[in-house]
């Protein structure tokens, strides 16, 4: 793996342009030397975590600590390590991580929080910042977005009169994951309206 920077980016005509430049002086005949003409490139988020993406992962630690037993400090280091061996990410600082990690960290810690039954200081759906991952999630541990109690599926596109539901394929079919009682209320309010109040939806959920 070889460690660059981009100089220079360009739009060409729906596809993208880019110039890197490598310390390795030597990388110039190993390309020509291997007829390398395709390369993977791994992007960096060049943006610090923001004051509210630190508060949230601050907040759940503290929601993990006080379930786990365990110290906000000790949290801390053993759910890094816990994304870090989900991801292979490097070890980092949570004072000047990337947006992307951060991101990505606040999934773990909401992950854990549903596997586990962490019960959280505010509705996770608040915490997350990447509401579709949050929701399948949600269906994947079976706990309501709304509350995070136990949970059952709810189709949020209606299979519809005249189907058989022991025979109908509804992968393709949006769902999301509520609790009896917030279920109940999805069938009484319609999907646009139980949306607009608690701001979740279905989702294609693929388990792969």
């Amino acid at each position: 793996m070889e460690d660059g920077k981009i100089t220079a980016v360009r739009d060409n005509n729906g596809s993208t342009d880019l110039v890197v430049h490598f310390e390795n002086a030597d990388l110039a005949a190993e390309i020509m030397d291997k007829q390398i003409s395709n390369v993977s490139m791994r992007l960096l988020d060049g943006r610090t975590l923001s004051s509210d993406q630190r508060r949230k992962i601050y907040a759940t630690l503290r929601d993990i600590s006080g379930y786990t037993g365990y110290t906000p400090e000790e949290t801390k280091e053993v759910m890094k390590y816990v994304y870090i061996t989900k991801t292979g990410c490097d070890y980092f600082s949570l004072s000047d991580c990337s947006m992307s990690v951060a991101r990505d960290f606040i999934n773990t810690l909401i992950d854990f929080c549903l596997e586990y039954g962490v019960i959280a200081s505010e509705r996770l759906s608040d915490r997350t910042d990447d509401i579709d991952m949050y929701l399948y999630q949600c269906i994947k541990h079976r706990k309501c977005a709304i509350c995070g109690r136990a949970g059952e599926i709810h189709h949020w596109d209606a299979i519809g009169m005249g189907h058989d539901r022991r025979h109908y394929d509804d992968t393709e079919n949006r769902k999301i994951c509520l609790c009896r009682m917030h279920h109940t209320i999805a069938h009484q309010k319609g999907v646009i309206d139980f949306e607009q109040d608690y701001h979740v939806y279905g989702i294609v959920y693929n388990i792969e």
